[in-house]
Order: C-alpha cells, then sequence, then structure tokens
C-alpha cells in the first residue's frame, strides 16, 4: 500500500507532462523527472517495507523458539529496522531532489 501511494502522484504528474508534450513530438524533460521521481521512491518504499517484515518476521521466530533471548534479539531488531527505516528516507530525499532540484 506504501508503494502506491508513494508513487502514484508523480506518475500522474509525469504521465499530465508526457501528454502535453506528446502533442508536441514526444516526451519532455519535465515528464522524464517525476517518472524518475516516481520509480525512485516506489522502489525506495518497497525494499525497505520487504526488509521490515522479513526482520521482524525472522525475529519473532527466534523469539518463539527461545524466549530467553529476548533482549539480545529485541537489541538488534530495533537496529535493523532503523537501518532499514532510513534507507526509505534517503529514497525519499533523492525522489523530492529529482522533483524539485534537478
Amino acid at each position: 500500500m506504501e508503494f502506491l501511494l508513494a508513487i502514484v502522484p508523480p506518475l500522474e504528474a509525469a504521465a499530465r507532462y508526457v501528454a502535453q508534450g506528446a502533442a508536441g513530438g514526444g516526451i519532455t524533460d519535465t515528464g522524464v523527472k517525476y517518472l524518475a521521481a516516481g520509480l525512485a521512491m516506489g522502489i525506495g518504499a518497497m525494499v525497505p517495507a520487504w526488509a521490515i517484515g522479513n526482520l521482524v518476521g525472522r525475529a519473532m521466530d527466534a523469539l518463539g523458539r527461545n524466549p530467553e533471548a529476548l533482549p539480545g534479539i529485541q537489541v538488534n531488531m530495533i537496529l535493523g529496522l532503523a537501518f532499514a527505516e532510513a534507507i526509505g528516507i534517503y529514497a525519499l530525499v533523492v525522489a523530492v531532489m529529482i522533483g524539485f532540484v534537478f
């Protein structure tokens, strides 16, 4: 769901620019820029979401097998979640930079 929410607005803007540029002879630079921003944010949101789900699922499996290892597993899981979330934030920054700066 996050993937769809992240990619729909830039792709909608890109489709508008492509449609306007198609009458004039093809895709414009602005359309390509918005397509790139949408793809960067879409892929950048999908991969960390998969990583977070995988990490939490494996931590729960490990805790189910060995409940006494809670402190070690919990600390490592929280660190992994923070690193995975940081990658999603970096993707957001890159998408915003592509959309507004370049």
